[in-house]
């Protein structure tokens, strides 16, 4: 006998939904705004936005290389696909859970946008292949109760929840049709580095359809900010919080091998599975700003991609490298300026109650930026995160993946090839060695100030 799923989310008070519909009542799951009793918003999936200008800047030149070393090969181009526009069409992004759930909503951003941005439809649905849904599975997403909606300059739009039944380590389609041009003189919010394959229709309105009619392929995620699930009062969120190690540069596009996803994976075996939300960027920096692909600094966007997250309980950091390569021999960033902006992340972290993990920045001997003096302020960043005890727990992703014999190095199977980023077994062996022990202790509430 297969049980009404509003019958299965009220448990042995089923009964009140037969009663509900012979009063011709209101069902308890169209009020978008109640959780059940013990329940909360935890997201599942996450993407740190940047604000992407209307029109490619021209090509950066890079910095001659340090005297002695010789010039690092030119790498090919950026790929235009961010810099798609969209007119009258609907954009299907693929975006993969890390925990399941029955009900979900989806949070929409125009956080770089100076003027409001239109969705004219939404959809959400489990992903069959490619651009195929799987169409029992699909439903209409509405905003306040309304189908289209505007988001506002620099606002975030949240969805009415939807009864989905999302399993973890899912794929989700979720369509936005778009019905005015984006070609216009404001940025729009993107995450450049998706690593996942997501579709663009033909002209129209081709939200929900299971035959998707594409006409492009992209690997940006496009206005997408979170997905959220209903879940237990005991699940948490975890922010993965860095830069494009953390984001999974060089990892095999489409199949979900940066280290947050291994360690979701792992995170399903605890008792209490938790989330794990990528808030990685590549090319992002803790003081300072780069092209705008590297949004703004660490410092800057803390409270945006960690502190507002739902249901967040733990924070892991893995930040600095950015700010170390690319000043070369200049003694400025120092690794004190650096050490200062990660207490700066830990206090304000502390005052939400989070628990903050720091994890020590891999081995780059080898990178295009790499020097000596920049070497020492790794080795002097890493000790500090490893000995000061500032954060509530180290996870030591330097010692997983360098080379015992020269340990300023990867271990060869651990290196993606260009020196500075894993490989895909790099990612595994990163999330391997993390002790999943830290997830287990209860964020504290309140700190000694100062610490």
């Amino acid at each position: 006998m297969t049980t009404h799923p509003v019958c299965r989310s009220l448990g042995r008070d089923g009964w009140k939904y037969v009663a509900a519909v012979m009063l011709g009542a209101v069902l308890l799951t169209a009020d978008p705004t109640r959780a059940q009793q013990g329940e909360h918003w935890v997201g599942t999936w996450a993407a740190a936005g940047v604000g992407r200008p209307q029109n490619p800047p021209p090509p950066a030149v890079p910095p001659a290389p340090p005297s002695g070393q010789a010039q690092p090969a030119q790498t090919a181009p950026p790929s235009p696909a961010p810099f798609m526009h969209f007119d009258n069409q609907t954009l299907r992004q693929i975006v993969h859970t890390s925990i399941g759930g029955r009900r979900v909503r989806v949070v929409l951003s125009n956080s770089f946008g100076t003027s409001p941005l239109t969705v004219g439809a939404a959809h959400i649905a489990l992903r069959d292949r490619q651009s195929a849904i799987v169409p029992a599975s699909g439903r209409a997403v509405t905003f306040s109760g309304r189908p289209t909606m505007a988001i506002p300059a620099g606002a975030v739009l949240f969805s009415d929840p939807v009864d989905l039944g999302a399993p973890s380590m899912a794929d989700l389609a979720i369509d936005l049709y778009l019905p005015a041009s984006t070609n216009i003189p404001m940025p729009l919010t993107i995450h450049g580095g998706a690593l996942q394959t997501s579709y663009v229709s033909e002209t129209g309105n081709h939200a929900g359809k299971a035959a998707f009619p594409v006409v492009a392929t992209t690997q940006s995620w496009f206005l997408l900010s979170r997905v959220e699930m209903m879940a237990p009062q005991s699940v948490g969120a975890i922010v993965a919080y860095g830069d494009s190690i953390t984001d999974g540069a060089r990892s095999t596009p489409d199949t979900n091998n940066r280290w947050p996803d291994h360690l979701a994976r792992r995170l399903l075996a605890l008792p209490a599975p938790m989330a794990v939300l990528n808030a990685g960027i590549g090319g992002n920096r803790v003081l300072t700003e780069g092209a705008f692909q590297a949004g703004v600094n660490a410092v800057a966007r803390f409270d945006r991609d960690v502190l507002q997250q739902s249901g967040v309980t733990h924070v892991i950091v893995l930040e600095g490298i950015n700010d170390i390569g690319n000043a070369r021999d200049n003694p400025t960033p120092t690794a004190e300026d650096l050490i200062a902006a990660h207490k700066q992340l830990i206090e304000r972290a502390h005052t939400r109650g989070l628990r903050t993990l720091g994890a020590t920045l891999t081995p780059f001997e080898g990178a295009a930026y790499f020097t000596q003096v920049g070497e020492a302020k790794r080795q002097a960043l890493n000790q500090w995160i490893r000995t000061s005890r500032a954060y509530d727990g180290v996870i030591d992703f330097d010692e997983a993946t360098r080379d015992p014999g020269h340990p300023t190095r990867f271990l060869p199977q651990y290196e993606s090839g260009d020196h500075l980023h894993p490989s895909d077994a790099g990612y595994r062996a990163m999330a391997d060695a993390i002790d999943l022990a830290l997830f287990k202790v209860a964020p504290a509430v309140t700190r000694t100030a100062g610490r």
